[in-house]
């Protein structure tokens, strides 16, 4: 079955996590649900002199008991966590792997990631300049490359074919997932592993965080009248995209349908987002959708907890929803997982997918007392029960490039 105007149809017919609320979609979701947070106090490495001592870190992540890939036992952290997330999404798939033959050219592996192995170089910088070693580890350029998790996923599943990383900041994943979607849906492959990974919380990164003065000490709320800045996260999603009909022949779970997919640039400032640049692309994706703002019933917002950004996206939604502003159930889970960067769209796709296949909001939690400009129904402190059949998805990253999708239910 394709849409009227002969374009093939997108499915997601597996999806995976790695989050600071736990690892895998089922308890990832169940947290969400109930509202849980997993920022916390920084274990990982050491703040005496840092003022920024809370992240969301991934808890009780072992590499060994989560991967079966040799590989990527001995990769960087951030490979990990996409080998984990996309060893879940083929798993709840169904799809038989390796690929052979020809199925291995037809076939998608795009997994980028913000800033790569940073951790792995600050490893290695301390290496050289701390401890006067005279090399560093063998494997230290393929450990830090921002391609090295789409390249390790692609081996461990045979997929030949367009395998790449993305990098735009925080909307790396929902542009690794667009990208995606538009390659099944005008022909290129048949299926596509897509989405981000970040494992960029150390001591340096930090540091270079809290010059920009956008992170909070004490926790993130976004839509809140007393937020003051965001909170660095780590993780990773990942889902699986299938054309339609190649789906239903193999018998893969549909989980819901990518609808619409847009995409911007500000072009304005590296810093301070655009209302015009992410209304643009919500419109956009509502376009490629073919649907009209008051179809849809949820946004998982971007939510950052900064101050301009939380209103810009109010300003956004309101352009694009209208009347209908008021009425569509709106939500950023970032306020339990945190900003997980380059994976948030990932991660945030998932929860998408969730809601429409539950029925359920996930809430904002710390939503005590709201922005007097953030105006909308953000889903305050606890979930709800809700209809939801359409569901947009939200990344606005630093540099100005936004991102956004559009899901809808598994076609019947």
């Amino acid at each position: 079955m394709t849409h009227t105007n002969g374009r093939r149809r997108v499915v997601v017919t597996g999806q995976g996590v790695v989050t600071p609320l736990g690892t895998g979609v089922e308890k990832f979701w169940a947290a969400l649900k109930k509202g849980e947070c997993g920022i916390r106090q920084v274990q990982s490495f050491p703040v005496e002199d840092l003022y920024i001592t809370i992240a969301g870190e991934v808890p009780d992540f072992d590499p060994r008991e989560r991967l079966k890939s040799k590989q990527l036992i001995l990769a960087d952290k951030y490979s990990q966590y996409a080998g984990c997330a996309a060893q879940e999404a083929v798993i709840m798939s169904k799809l038989e792997v390796p690929l052979k033959d020809s199925k291995a050219y037809r076939a998608a592996c795009i997994i980028g990631s913000g800033v790569g192995g940073l951790t792995t170089l600050e490893f290695s910088y301390k290496m050289l300049f701390k401890e006067n070693k005279r090399a560093t580890h063998p494997l230290t350029l393929l450990k830090a490359i921002g391609s090295s998790a789409s390249a390790h996923v692609s081996i461990e599943y045979s997929i030949k074919g367009p395998t790449f990383g993305v990098v735009s900041a925080c909307s790396t994943a929902t542009h690794a997932i667009g990208l995606t979607y538009r390659m099944i849906r005008e022909g290129l492959v048949d299926l596509g592993l897509a989405g981000a990974a970040e494992a960029s919380l150390n001591w340096g990164a930090t540091r270079a965080w809290q010059a920009m003065r956008v992170l909070s000490p004490d926790g993130l709320w976004p839509f809140a009248k007393r937020r003051n800045g965001t909170v660095l996260a780590e993780g990773a999603g990942i889902l699986m995209l299938e054309e339609l009909e190649h789906a239903k022949a193999r018998g893969a779970p549909i989980l819901a349908e990518v609808m619409g997919y847009g995409m911007t640039a500000d072009a304005a400032d590296m810093v301070n987002p655009s209302i015009d640049g992410a209304s643009t692309a919500m419109q956009m994706a509502l376009d490629d959708a073919s649907l009209a703002a008051s179809d849809i019933d949820y946004v998982n917002a971007h939510g950052t907890a900064t101050a301009v950004n939380d209103i810009n996206e109010t300003r956004a939604i309101k352009r694009v929803f209208g009347n209908a502003a008021n009425k569509v159930s709106i939500s950023s889970t970032k306020s339990m997982h945190g900003h997980c960067l380059g994976a948030g769209g990932g991660i945030e796709a998932v929860a998408v997918v969730k809601a429409i296949g539950e029925g359920f909001i996930p809430p904002t939690v710390g939503l005590d007392e709201p922005d007097p400009e953030c105006d909308l129904d953000y889903t305050p402190n606890v979930g709800k029960s809700r209809g939801v059949s359409y569901a947009m998805s939200n990344s606005f990253a630093f540099g100005g490039l936004n991102a956004v999708l559009v899901f809808g239910p598994p076609p019947a």
